[in-house]
Order: structure tokens, then sequence, then C-alpha cells
């Protein structure tokens, strides 16, 4: 038998994305709550995933780079998405939210510090296993912002990331314009 480099490149890559989907499951999170969601876009869901950037890219002003990030997804077999549900953790003291109390901070609306706080070392711990298999990979905020568009993670899902991943002779994600 014979297996050709692009062939396990690709079967490696989509082994790369599930690990990365393990990193954010069990990464870190304050008071053991688990606010995250995750998953691979691959197929029609990435080409949506695109186009949803193109459009923003259109019609949203100073959003012209969604256009140049939407060309690295489309040359981009998966993209990770990694965001977070906005719930307060009851701590009702930190006030990092802006508000005086979990209960303000929910009637607002306000995205929990604590949750945006654990999709980072979620996202850093997912980028670390892309990065440990030499998995070419970026974050986007463009991708994360287009997948909230989607509601490809649900509709409790406050912010999220996109991390396309590619295996390529020189990474897609820089030398950008």
């Amino acid at each position: 038998m014979l297996t050709k480099s692009g062939e396990a490149e690709s079967s490696a890559l989509r082994r790369v994305a599930e690990a990365m989907l393990l990193a954010v499951r069990t990464a870190p999170k304050a008071k053991g709550v688990d606010n995250l969601a995750a998953a691979i876009a691959a197929g029609e869901t990435k080409t949506a995933l695109a186009a949803e950037m193109r459009r923003i890219a259109e019609t949203e002003a100073g959003a012209a780079f969604f256009a140049r990030d939407a060309a690295n997804v489309d040359s981009s077999p998966y993209v990770v998405l990694i965001g977070t549900k906005s719930s307060p953790l009851g701590l009702n003291c930190c006030g990092y939210c802006g508000f005086a109390d979990c209960a303000a901070s929910a009637a607002a609306g306000a995205v929990c510090a604590f949750n945006t706080h654990d999709l980072g070392i979620a996202v850093g711990s997912a980028v670390s296993v892309a990065a440990n298999h030499r998995a070419d990979n970026r974050v986007m905020f463009s991708a994360g912002k287009a997948a909230l568009n989607l509601k490809l993670l649900g509709e409790e899902v406050k912010v999220c990331f996109g991390i396309p991943l590619s295996a390529s002779g020189k990474s897609p994600y820089y030398d950008r314009k």
C-alpha cells in the first residue's frame, strides 16, 4: 500500500482539528463551569462561513479585511470554531463586565468577563495543539463573527473565534494583503 502525502496530510489535518476540540473541552474554566462551544466547519458549512465573511466585508464599514480572511478560509480544508455563551458565574464582586453585580450584567445581556477569559484559554490550548502538530493556523475574529451571524454554535454563543487550518508548503495566513 502507498499513501501519498496529500491524502496523509488531509487525514492528519482532520485529526488535528479533532484534537483541538478536545483541548477546548479540557481547558481550565472559571469555577469549573463550562460555557464553551466548539465545532469543525468543513465542506458546505465552511463555504457558507466564507460567503458570510464576504457579505460582512461588503456591508459593514471598516470590515474590508473580512474578504481577505474569507480567501484564507476558502483555501483551508477546516475551520475550528470556538465560542462562549454568556452566563455570569455568580461572583457578584468583580465588576469586570462593567456592571455592579451578575444580576445587573445578565439583565443587560452583557458578556461575563470570566466566560471570555475561559474562551481565551481555550483558544490558546487549541492553537497550541495545532502548533505541536505543525499545522498552519491563524486565529480569526472575522471567521468568528461570521459564525455568530450564522449561529453555527447556537443562539446562546455570544463571542466566537475561527481558526482555519492548512497543510501546505507555505502558510497561507502570512504575507496577506
